[in-house]
């Protein structure tokens, strides 16, 4: 009977370690732990500090505020090893903070100053570290450091973790494509037998369609700005009116790596990962493509799975290998194209200068990429776990010679132009020969016979089978190369 609701029960909200409330850092933490290093609540307060580092070593360098100290290599090391050594010690030190704070900008900024405090007991005694300490944030708003924060956190991810893993499954399925780019297979149009192809050829459409997508997204940009409140340097030119602010700015922002953007209210507009998102969706949508096209496959018993040892396909069912790596990845990269879909659309819009809901909207950047990579390590798996039947492909196509009524009407059409006689309404009378029947190989080689071709058509024609009609399928996967 069910337990009874006043019955005690462990409250899971407070069982040590905690609990996830996602799947993502829960059942599927160990496929997408790498963009944690990139698109998590800690990547991007380290990247606020590094930012907020480069910023000091920036002006410093430069000589752009009169009266700084020039820093030694020792002490830019000194500050640029905070950013490498940020780990769980400081994590837990900035929340502390910005408890007090309740902003978490500023507890970046007061984290990043006690750490220019405590220098000299890291350095030599004369270190002028403490010199520049206001020099920490100096003339920056928030959003002059979470721009370029979340800039350097995607590029990041994208480069160094959900690019290769797309390009790695994009090879595979390009190799596939090679390996069996002259299998011969019965196409399916509206789920209708249509004229022939190649297995390889089908997998080298998709494997193409999924390269291009890869190649808009590595010409992408990153765009950066840093222009203070309203994106007019008013602070910075109130306090040293001497200095270029646009050359500090442009300069700073190239020496993240980023594109410089001269124009923004208080945010950068964030076009730039509309963009993005938007290449990474369609990307998605492909590979969602790929997923259902094989899943039929499957299911046509063109591929068969190749069974895991002690692995469990239906709890009742125990003949079954179900297809789960490709649903599993139908499912999130649904989940990340909606998401993906909704960065793009919400992010392009802020009311007037500035208002906040890019700030919780950026935070789901990391679950976005995580369900596509996710859905790319399954996809993966189930490609690896497939065979080929080409003997069932064999039977398909022999079962199916009505589909040659293409070839035959069509070299007809020729024959006509030439001058042949007797080839009048070809379409029409391969419409009637083959509509609504299935003919056999004696069926169509006897229609062939009694259409006064010429003798070498004719013997084209009569050696054709749907395994052979197949055109130039085999030789189109060399696009790929």
């Amino acid at each position: 009977m069910p337990l009874d609701a006043s019955s005690p029960r462990v409250r899971l909200a407070d069982v040590s370690p905690t609990i996830a409330l996602g799947p993502l850092d829960g059942r599927y933490r160990p496929t997408v732990a790498p963009l944690v290093d990139h698109l998590s609540e800690a990547a991007l307060n380290r990247a606020r500090v590094e930012v907020e580092v480069e910023w000091v070593i920036h002006l410093t360098s430069h000589g752009v505020v009169p009266g700084a100290p020039a820093l030694a290599p020792d002490e830019q090391q000194y500050l640029r090893d905070v950013v490498a050594t940020f780990g769980a010690d400081e994590v837990a030190e900035l929340a502390e903070i910005e408890r007090t704070t309740v902003h978490d900008v500023k507890a970046v900024e007061y984290f990043l100053k006690r750490r220019i405090a405590a220098s000299p007991d890291a350095l030599r005694a004369d270190t002028v570290l403490p010199r520049v300490n206001e020099l920490v944030h100096f003339a920056l708003t928030s959003e002059d450091v979470n721009n370029l924060s979340y800039a350097l956190m995607v590029r990041g991810a994208v480069h160094d973790v959900w690019t290769p893993a797309a390009v790695a499954l994009t090879d595979e399925v390009a190799a596939l494509a090679a390996e069996h780019a002259a299998v011969p297979m019965l196409a399916l149009t509206h789920g209708q037998p249509a004229t022939p192809t190649t297995l390889g050829k089908e997998l080298a459409v998709l494997a193409h369609r999924l390269r291009r997508q890869l190649r808009r997204i590595a010409s992408d940009e990153y765009l950066g700005k840093l222009n203070g409140a309203t994106g007019t340097y008013g602070a910075h030119l109130a306090a040293v009116p001497d200095a270029d602010w646009q050359a500090v700015s442009r300069t700073f922002v190239e020496h993240l790596g980023l594109t410089w953007n001269p124009l923004t209210t208080q945010i950068e507009s964030h076009d730039w990962q509309a963009e993005l998102y938007a290449d990474v969706a369609r990307f998605n949508r492909v590979l969602h493509n790929l997923a259902t096209d094989v899943w039929t496959y499957i299911s046509r018993g063109v591929f068969t799975q190749i069974p895991v040892a002690g692995a469990t396909g239906s709890s009742t069912m125990p003949h079954k290998v179900n297809p789960i790596r490709f649903e599993n990845a139908e499912a999130n990269l649904e989940i990340s194209s909606a998401l993906l879909d909704a960065l793009a659309s919400t992010l392009v819009t802020s009311r007037l200068q500035r208002d906040l809901t890019d700030s919780t909207t950026q935070r789901n950047i990391g679950p976005a990429f995580g369900h596509s990579l996710l859905a790319i390590d399954n996809v993966r798996r189930g490609l690896r776990a497939l065979s080929v039947d080409t003997a069932m492909l064999a039977r398909e196509l022999d079962g199916n010679w009505e589909v040659l009524g293409e070839a035959v009407q069509s070299a007809m059409r020729a024959a006509s132009v030439a001058g042949v006689a007797g080839m009048d309404n070809p379409y029409e009378r391969l419409k009637e020969l083959t509509r609504g029947h299935r003919l056999t190989a004696q069926d169509m080689r006897e229609f062939v016979d009694g259409l006064g071709l010429p003798q070498d058509v004719t013997e084209r024609l009569r050696n054709m089978s749907p395994a052979s009609y197949t055109g130039l399928a085999a030789a189109l996967v060399a696009h790929l190369a």
